[in-house]
């Protein structure tokens, strides 16, 4: 006599997440799908006629996936697909869903962003795509996007899909999961696998998704899939500049971006989309520093996330092994809230801040090859080459439709990125602090940027002298980030940013003058002076500006 149905919840945990096969109570099979389970199971047992059943998880979803349920029709099909089901077997929380329906994709988002009181528009015509967006408290946005399959059911949309990991489907309606690719197990192995032979040929932007998420969540890549990439990376030429964009921003926010930018580098995409960095590779450079321009580059990469970590809030810096992180965090820790505020603002609503800055650290060097020089000592020069990297990095840019806020923020970074380095050298060879007007100067021509220059400037030198830096030039440095944080965020008016005594229209009145670029001479002088503390009162000012246009006439 058959035993009773087994409570799945009994069931050895190795079955959660998988249809099985039951027989008088006992697993006989299992699938990523029922038809899979079934299927293995008549291979075996093909007299008996199993129940299929679903091996539950211990789900734990946000409750936007409840108000999404209830603004549907009970009987709609719908199922959550790709990277929100794989972080949800990661344990991780997506910060955008995607869903597949079997029709009406556009129909559906407008309903459900109707019932959310959330935006609405149609993503893509062809494809049935619709978009829902909110807004959190934060301000930040969430994409709720509504597809239609690709294909003629939910498997051929799965097979469809670029890997494994991320062609997996949970079920709305029952909780259940599909899982025809054997995803789940990939997850489980840290494997990052093509769902097919023409996954990346089908869309090469894929190869940059692959690389960006191995680096994310700690897998590799498999060998067969890292070949498939190979053979698809002369197509990345045919991808859009947006997409391409939309990817390496990701990678630059994301961990481990140095690795990722190494990567594409190895498998023969960076040629394809940002070629001039290659140029960077195997160019020498003179002590003090270490390594050669590319690998210096990285580097810094690798050192800016250090510094930015190690200035987060909460981050407790007495419990670091790296004696120079450590010091970073107990000279400058007081600023932390001001860093994290800083980057919470980004110049873009798509794009943070920080992937902008790490875009930024990418291209600062970029001109150093084209401006190589050797002097007669033998030593290597790169004149210049910060102001031309700085128009390099900004026609990037444009290629990739980045905001006039981010090209202007990216150009202000790379051209005054040397500014840092010279302030500190005066520090620790001269001692000589960097005067009120100069502070005025730096902030004046950076702007909010010189929040960016100080932690690029921080990255550069590790970056540079890596083993070989000692204390000393890095209490200098950190002499120098203290001074200029604290006029930014604790003196902005006496230095920074100095309230105006004049306006052009009363200085043209009280010295008799006609519109004209020596105006505005003048009262760029008068601010720099109050910066300096020369100037306290409209009386000075006009005072200084009599004295200054008689030295003119």
């Amino acid at each position: 006599m058959d035993q009773a149905p087994v409570n799945p919840e009994r069931l050895h945990s190795s079955y959660a997440g998988r249809w099985v096969a039951l027989v008088r109570g006992r697993v006989i099979a299992q699938g990523g799908t029922p038809e899979q389970a079934l299927r293995a199971s008549q291979s075996s047992r093909y007299k008996e006629k199993p129940e299929i059943i679903f091996m539950p998880l211990p789900f734990s979803f946000s409750p936007l996936i409840d108000k999404i349920k209830d603004a549907l029709p009970a009987d709609q099909e719908i199922y959550l697909v790709g990277g929100a089901v794989r972080d949800l077997l990661t344990s991780r929380l997506a910060p955008d869903f995607d869903f597949a329906l079997p029709s009406n994709g556009i129909s559906v988002a407008r309903k459900v962003a109707n019932s959310l009181g959330a935006a609405f528009m149609p993503l893509d015509d062809e494809r049935d795509t619709g978009r829902v967006i909110l807004t959190d408290q934060d301000g930040k946005r969430i994409f709720l996007d509504f597809a239609t399959y690709r294909g003629t059911n939910l498997e051929e949309d799965l097979r469809a899909r670029d890997f494994t990991i991320n062609a997996i489907a949970y079920n709305l309606r029952d909780n259940t999961i599909i899982d025809p690719m054997d995803g789940a197990n990939d997850i489980h192995a840290k494997v990052i696998r093509a769902c097919s032979p023409t996954s990346l040929s089908d869309d090469p932007v894929r190869i940059l998704r692959g690389v960006r998420q191995a680096a994310a969540f700690g897998f590799k890549i498999e060998k067969n899939t890292r070949e498939l990439m190979k053979q698809a990376v002369s197509q990345i030429e045919h991808i859009s500049p947006e997409r391409l964009r939309d990817e390496i921003f990701k990678i630059l926010n994301g961990p481990k971006a140095s690795t990722s930018i190494r990567a594409l580098e190895m498998l023969g995409a960076l040629s394809h989309f940002m070629p001039e960095l290659l140029a960077m590779k195997g160019v020498e450079q003179s002590p003090p520093h270490v390594y050669d321009v590319w690998t210096h580059t990285l580097a810094v990469l690798d050192h800016l996330d250090q510094v930015i970590s190690g200035l987060r809030v909460g981050y407790d810096a007495e419990k670091t092994n790296d004696m120079f992180t450590g010091l970073l965090g107990l000279r400058l820790g007081r600023f932390r809230q001001q860093i994290g505020d800083h980057f919470a603002v980004p110049l873009n609503v798509d794009r943070s801040h920080r992937s902008l800055l790490f875009f930024a650290a990418l291209y600062h060097d970029v001109c150093k090859p084209e401006t190589k020089t050797i002097d007669e000592t033998g030593r290597i020069r790169f004149f210049d080459h910060d102001v031309k990297g700085a128009e390099a990095a900004a026609q990037r840019a444009q290629a990739f439709n980045l905001s006039n806020d981010e090209i202007e923020r990216l150009h202000a970074i790379i051209k005054h990125h040397m500014r840092i380095h010279s302030f500190a050298s005066r520090m620790e060879f001269d001692k000589q602090t960097p005067s009120r007007k100069a502070i005025y100067r730096f902030f004046r021509d950076s702007g909010r940027a010189g929040i960016d220059l100080i932690l690029l400037g921080l990255a550069d030198l590790r970056a540079t002298r890596a083993n070989e830096l000692t204390i000393e030039t890095w209490t200098a440095y950190l002499d120098l980030a203290r001074i200029l944080l604290e006029n930014y965020w604790e003196r902005p008016e006496e230095v920074v940013a100095p309230p105006r005594l004049l306006d052009g229209y009363e200085l043209m009145k009280e010295l008799n003058l006609r519109p004209g670029p020596v105006v505005g001479q003048l009262l760029e002088s008068i601010r720099e002076n109050q910066a300096a503390g020369k100037i306290e009162n409209r009386e000075q000012a006009l005072l200084f500006a009599r004295e200054e246009l008689a030295k003119i006439a």
